[in-house]
């Protein structure tokens, strides 16, 4: 109660300045106004007597007149315009004050709550000295009654959970307790933390409860006062007190130490490239000392919404809500230093929690990357992979990722390609994805990049999980971002061609064998060099049906080059025969559909890609 009678005298200060500032700048506009009014009324007299002098006719007169209603007017825009700049600016100017006195007040608030724990934890033990030490939980013991010093955590984030489903029961209690309001702190933290039975899980139910409550969307009533039971996130409504400062409070009541880091962070807006030379990418997120070590938690990035709900539910409002499901990005939560890295920076170097700290150079050159790609356990199979890549003399440049063994059989990637000043993805009159090549060899993912042109380019890779099964009925599928690079070709020696018009994605067998069981028999790579004839064999280690393939070529229709390919199928061997008209470069697409798809039975459009090659003919390998 103290803490809030606090709270409530500097917000009654906040109000207090602003009234003061926004009178005090009404008043100088309007001693302004007054003296430019006097000036042009002024100058209108002088005019009008002189004009007087020589005999002013009426029209001349009214002439006069209109013009200074005119002025006047203007006069009054331009101070109105003048007037509103000067608040704008005077908002933002408090509002940075008010933001580091909130942040200031919290963090003097929370080391007393935490102490005020600590002492009665304190007393607590040592009234229970004649009881056995089974009775007090482990916990209890080992968390520091003062906050350590930063230093790398001795184990991973998998190490403490590997799924997210631990959390369950936790996150579900997050999730009621949001959709109600609270009078104080001390009661939403008792509601939140009263069946948690460890520090990790404290923090994860205040961190879900700041993710489910999705504080960006909610609705305050504006005649809000400091008794309504809104009152206690007044903050977030003034703008006052942000995620990480809710967080780090909450975590106080939760009796966990919980620090605010300030840094760079490559949030929107960013493209690989960019430097960190103003305040344009600065950003706030927390470390909460869970586990035994400081860990990274950033809720703003963390929240997400409401799946399939046309809007969000009233407090109290029971019913269609219980049914909803709360999205949020689990990656934010505990999130390891070596992956945390490579989007925030902190502007203190111990608190990169790493063993080797790295320069804010080093972390401009790091891959700009997604959270995502850690979901998926994507890797760099390159130590030495930077967020800008320079392309060769002929406009190369290769981007590789590495999948994890379990990723790898149901990962789909693909790409964009634009140029890096302007949203234009096209040179020449053709798509720029037709000067990369995507391909799978093993685990690991390749982007070979030919530059159409000198300049800057910016490529955005996407990926998405999914099972052989899904795949093959065709529906349409969502790409999410993981990672993007910015190509540069400063040189250009040799010009290049786009790729044969296939479909999009990989080249190479090893799609139609993760997504069909399709094997290859006769081509493992992506690029075939090959004669006027060829024969690519598959063999089936599934029943699947309706075999089609495509050819292409730059300059030639499709239609022209359908007579000049044929499959055969026997038993579970799958032929296509391919005798080209002319040497030059070609490209084969492949479809089929699972022989067990009744519902696509018979509907040969509704084919589905299986794989794709590259075919240079009448060119030997270099």
């Amino acid at each position: 109660m103290r803490h809030r009678a606090e709270e409530d005298a500097l917000y009654r200060q906040f109000a207090k300045k602003r009234a003061e500032e926004e009178t005090h700048i009404s008043q100088q506009i309007q001693e302004e106004w007054e003296k430019e009014l006097e000036k042009l009324t002024s100058r209108f007299t002088h005019e009008i007597n002189m004009k007087k002098n020589r005999k002013i006719t009426g029209d001349e007169e009214k002439a006069m007149t209109v013009r200074l209603q005119k002025e006047k007017a203007d006069l009054e825009k331009n101070m109105t315009i003048k007037l509103d700049r000067k608040k704008e600016s005077l908002t933002r100017k408090l509002l940075e004050q008010e933001r580091q006195a909130t942040a200031e007040l919290v963090d003097k608030q929370s080391k007393e709550m935490l102490n005020l724990i600590s002492e009665k934890l304190h007393e607590y033990q040592q009234s229970q000295d004649t009881i056995e030490s089974s009775y007090i939980s482990e916990e209890t013991i080992i968390y520091p009654s003062q906050p350590p010093p930063p230093s790398p955590p001795h184990i991973s984030k998998m190490d403490i959970y590997n799924d997210p489903l631990v959390f369950h029961e936790i996150d579900e209690i997050a999730i009621t307790v949001a959709r109600e309001d609270q009078q104080t702190f001390t009661d939403l933290v008792r509601l939140l933390i009263s069946k948690c039975n460890s520090d990790i899980e404290k923090a994860r139910v205040i961190f879900r409860w700041i993710t489910v409550k999705n504080l960006n969307t909610m609705q305050f009533d504006d005649n809000l006062n400091a008794d309504t039971p809104m009152g206690i996130l007044r903050g977030i409504k003034y703008g006052t007190e942000s995620y990480h400062v809710l967080f780090k409070r909450l975590c106080s009541y939760a009796g966990l130490h919980c620090v605010v880091i300030k840094g760079y962070s490559k949030s929107a807006g960013y493209q690989p490239g960019i430097r960190f030379e103003d305040n344009r990418f600065r950003n706030s997120w927390n470390a909460v000392y869970v586990a035994g070590a400081w860990r990274f938690v950033q809720c703003n990035w963390g929240a997400r919404h409401l799946v399939n709900a046309k809007e969000v539910p009233k407090p109290g409002n029971k019913g269609k809500s219980d049914s909803l499901r709360y999205e949020y990005d689990d990656h934010y939560f505990l999130t390891d230093p070596k992956e945390f890295i490579y989007e925030f920076y902190p502007l203190q170097h111990e608190w990169q929690l790493l063993k080797k700290p790295i320069t804010l150079q080093e972390f401009e050159e790091l891959p700009f990357v997604r959270s995502l790609f850690f979901r998926y356990g994507l890797y760099f199979p390159d130590d030495s992979a930077k967020a800008v890549l320079i392309t060769d003399t002929t406009g190369a440049a290769t981007v590789r990722i590495g999948m994890p063994t379990r990723m790898a059989p149901s990962l789909i990637f693909h790409y964009n390609l634009k140029f890096y000043d302007r949203e234009v993805d096209t040179y020449d009159g053709y798509s720029l994805k037709r000067y990369v090549m995507q391909s799978v060899q093993g685990n690991v993912v390749s982007f070979r990049v030919h530059a159409p042109c000198s300049g800057s380019f910016i490529m955005d890779i996407f990926a998405n999980a999914t099972t052989p099964r899904e795949y093959v009925t065709g529906e349409p599928m969502k790409f999410k971002s993981v990672c993007k690079f910015k190509i540069v070709c400063n040189e250009l020696q040799t010009v290049m061609v786009p790729l044969p018009d296939c479909a999009s994605g990989e080249w190479g067998p090893m799609k139609a064998t993760r997504l069909f069981g399709l094997i290859s028999l006769s081509h493992e790579d992506a690029l075939i060099f090959s004669g006027r004839e060829l024969e690519i064999q598959f063999r089936m280690s599934r029943p699947l049906t309706d075999f089609m393939a495509s050819l292409h070529r730059n300059g030639v229709e499709e239609k022209k080059l359908a007579k000049y390919v044929n499959c055969h199928v026997e038993d579970d061997i799958v032929t296509f025969f391919i005798k080209f008209p002319e040497d030059g470069q070609y490209g084969l697409d492949i479809y089929t559909r699972e022989v067990s798809n009744e519902f696509y039975a018979g509907d040969k459009q509704l084919l589905t890609h299986c794989c794709k090659y590259l075919v240079n003919v009448g060119t030997k390998r270099a």
